[in-house]
Formats: C-alpha cells, structure tokens, sequence
C-alpha cells in the first residue's frame, strides 16, 4: 500500500511514477503505447515511468523484480506472444501486476480470456481505449499492492 507525503495510507504519492511494463517486440508498437498513454493517462493518477521491453526472456526478469505496477502485451509479438506471457506471468508471480492484453482480431478475445488480461484493447490501438483502460489497472494497483516484503 503507497503512503502519501502525510503518511495517509492509501493515498497514492502523487510525485513517485508508476512503472508501465511495455511488452512488443515491435518498436512501433511499443511506441504507439506510449503516445496512447502519455506521461499521465489520468490527472487523479502518477505520472508513468515505461519500461519497454522486446522479449519474453526479459519481461520475466524484470517481472522478477517486483516493481512494475501495470504491464502491457502485444498478443502478435514473436516469437512469444503476450497472450502467453500473461499466462505465465499471473500463474507464476508474486503479486503480479494486472496486465492490458492487445489483440489484432476480435476473434482473439476468448485467448486474451484464457491468458487471464485485466484488460483488453484491439488494434488499430484507440489511444483513448488504451488510455482509459491502462487508468483504470493503475487504480486498481494503487488500491490492492501487497506491502513490500
């Protein structure tokens, strides 16, 4: 749980960025998310630090860590998709970040179901979808991260 300056618990501190995981191992989309999401996808929230990563190998280390508040997954990327980088992820990490699943096909829903995504965006990537929906798991981090061990 954040403490605000005061010591309030409960109330994020506005001034510490939240770390966004950006899984694609495509640049273009990594960068597509970050213009989506700006420095701050909502004023009631932190700024956001992205972490921007390119392969599976990579996203499970830095998950490892344990400081990434929301992660993103580019369901296309190769040669491990994000879909089952989410499935890992939330089978086998401590405390695990909820994740925003971006799929190409909307027959590609029942796997980002499978994968157990928070969210879920199509492509073309609405950046106001993307936004509203990256927000929303950021709030949702805020209210319910496990004290730090």
């Amino acid at each position: 749980m954040s403490t605000s300056p005061s010591g309030a618990a409960g109330a994020p501190d506005s001034s510490a960025p939240m770390k966004v995981l950006v899984y694609s191992d495509d640049a273009d989309t990594r960068a597509q998310v970050r213009m989506a999401i700006g420095r701050r996808p909502a004023a009631d929230l932190p700024p956001v630090e992205f972490v921007e990563i390119a392969t599976q190998p990579a996203v499970v280390a830095r998950l490892d860590e344990g400081d990434i508040d929301v992660a993103i997954v580019d369901g296309e990327a190769q040669p491990a998709g994000g879909l089952g980088v989410c499935r890992q992820a939330k089978d086998e990490v401590y405390d695990c970040p909820p994740f925003a699943a971006i799929i190409a096909r909307r027959d590609d829903g029942w796997l980002a179901t499978w994968s157990r995504a928070d969210a879920v965006v199509s492509m073309p990537l609405d950046p106001m979808a993307l936004a509203q929906a990256v927000a929303g798991l950021m709030r949702r981090r805020l209210d319910s991260r496990l004290p730090v061990r």
